[in-house]
């Protein structure tokens, strides 16, 4: 579907003189996008230019058309942006951290931030961006961490069987022997026979 920008008194030029301007990072983004889209591009190219997804980006030339400039700001709220999932379905996510993706069913052996947001579009209807996931991960206290995924087809009888063909070394300690003693000063000292002492 196609996004078509209505209120044209601005054109690229002007956003980007807007978007040096201001000081919100956020905000100079969108302005950008919308440029991008009144010189021809296409939504998705100008989305990821712009660091966002191609709904996101909808979603502002919608504010753009009704408010203009001013309604590429955040507007002020308490308590934070509403989240898109609930409390239940970031306890689901948690779980499919937690437990791995099944290579059959999800097509991989890993999750990345890009599958998460696939199987939370498949499975809850929502759509999240990326960096979206990755709040989401980082707020159910996960971090990242990069492992070696297990080839779904690996055999660990044979892996166990490869452990047994290894050599067993001993591990008891050597027993110390008996060796000359030394004298304080470090040197080796001959154990002299009585009659040779006398």
């Amino acid at each position: 579907m196609t996004v078509k920008i209505t209120r044209l008194e601005l054109t690229p030029s002007d956003l980007r003189r807007e978007a040096a301007r201001t000081k919100d990072a956020d905000a100079a983004r969108r302005m950008l996008a919308i440029a991008l889209l009144l010189e021809g591009h296409g939504r998705e190219q100008a989305a990821r230019q712009s660091g966002m997804d191609r709904q996101t980006l909808r979603d502002w030339v919608h504010r753009y058309n009704s408010e203009g400039v001013g309604g590429l700001f955040d507007r002020p709220h308490g308590g934070g942006a509403p989240r898109k999932l609930t409390a239940v379905q970031e306890s689901d996510v948690a779980g499919w951290v937690r437990s791995g993706p099944e290579p059959g069913r999800d097509g991989v052996v890993r999750w990345r931030r890009s599958d998460l947001g696939q199987k939370i579009a498949q499975t809850f209807g929502v759509h999240l961006h990326e960096r979206s996931v990755g709040k989401l991960l980082h707020r159910l206290g996960f971090r990242h961490l990069s492992v070696r995924p297990r080839h779904p087809q690996a055999d660990s009888l044979a892996q166990e069987a490869h452990k047994k063909t290894l050599p067993h070394w001993s591990l008891t300690p050597s027993r110390p022997r008996p060796g000359a003693s030394r004298s304080s000063s470090g040197g080796r000292m001959k154990h002299v026979s009585a009659s040779k002492a006398a």
